[in-house]
């Protein structure tokens, strides 16, 4: 899956398309967690949302130290 597939999903799933970067990155979170996706394509969906620009809440980085 690349991010185009998952902003098409996203989409279909949300019925609307998402205004950042950031909510893509969560909606693959969540896919990871209930065994949507592989944790392969969880990794690269991360790093190319990452490049575009998604980031982690500062909360949650300091959880996940």
């Amino acid at each position: 899956m690349n991010v185009h597939e998952l902003k098409t999903l996203f989409a279909e799933t949300k019925a609307y398309t998402p205004e950042h970067v950031n909510e893509l990155l969560d909606f693959t979170k969540k896919s990871y967690i209930q065994n949507e996706i592989t944790i392969l394509e969880y990794r690269n969906l991360v790093r190319e949302l990452e490049l575009q620009g998604a980031v982690i809440p500062e909360e949650q980085k300091e959880i996940s130290i």
